[in-house]
């Protein structure tokens, strides 16, 4: 089954100083029996001048290898193309070329990293810059071989409306959604995952779809030909293992039902 969890699950232990990237890949390979892993960075440290230098990524890498995991998704926060201050963008270019190549390093099959803007619509200047920077991470995505884009996460992002406009202007096959299934504002939330289905190359599966539609979610996915990942993410802080347990058994009851029937 394609299942993972998305390592910010576990952003109450990981800021308790109660697990590192080791720790998680541990938990997920012998505690959930899992072979991919949900790489967020903020589970790699706080300075990405440490985390992101080599000698540290390889011993990353060696470790996903030494339990045979694949690199599901990475995700990627302060690095979205736009922010309202050049200085900001330039410094958040220069970072998300630097978690890029992380990524390929890493061997990601997808990685996310936002677009930013505040509030419900961006402006053309905005948007026009986004598609831009968009494109130029699509094609460093694509030449090392993994899918690029934004999450149904925050801002503007959050309206289907601009985030299909966006995936139709980006226009390229190295970009794609990481879908936090019924995330949206501004539509209904079964309207939002079967429009933007088409573009999703990895999911974020929360509590509260794990508790209330998560059959019928993922099968509009399915229908719309998704291959990608179920990312369990639990936000909680709270009981962690165990919630975690609970969503990723329901993804995995729903997977087995639909295989079976």
């Amino acid at each position: 089954m394609n299942v993972c969890i998305a390592s910010f699950s576990f952003h109450g232990l990981i800021g308790a100083g109660m697990m590192d990237v080791f720790g998680y890949l541990e938990s997920c390979k012998y505690r959930y029996h899992l072979d991919a892993a949900d790489i967020w960075n903020g589970l790699l440290g706080r300075d990405e001048k440490v985390y992101l230098q080599d000698d540290f990524l390889k011993k990353v890498k060696e470790a996903l290898a030494e339990r045979e995991m694949c690199l599901a998704n990475y995700h990627a926060d302060g690095c979205h193309p736009w922010d309202d201050k050049p200085e900001v963008r330039d410094k958040n270019h220069a970072s998300a070329l630097a978690h890029l190549r992380a990524a390929a390093f890493l061997g990601a099959k997808t990685m996310r990293i936002d677009a930013g803007g505040k509030g419900n619509a961006w402006t053309n200047e905005q948007f026009d810059y986004i598609v831009k920077r968009m494109r130029e991470y699509c094609q460093i995505g694509g030449d090392a071989g993994f899918r690029v884009g934004p999450e149904s996460h925050w801002g503007p992002e959050l309206v289907p409306d601009n985030m299909e406009r966006l995936a139709r202007a980006v226009d390229h096959p190295a970009f794609g959604i990481l879908l936090h299934i019924g995330h949206w504002e501004g539509a209904p939330e079964e309207e939002g995952d079967r429009r933007l289905a088409p573009w999703a190359c990895h999911t974020h599966v929360d509590a509260r779809i794990t508790r209330t539609r998560l059959e019928p979610a993922m099968r509009t996915l399915l229908d719309a030909g998704y291959q990608g990942y179920w990312g369990v993410e639990h936000h909680s802080a709270k009981n962690e293992y165990a919630e975690v347990a609970y969503q990723l058994a329901e993804v995995r009851r729903v997977l087995e039902k639909m295989r079976q029937g």
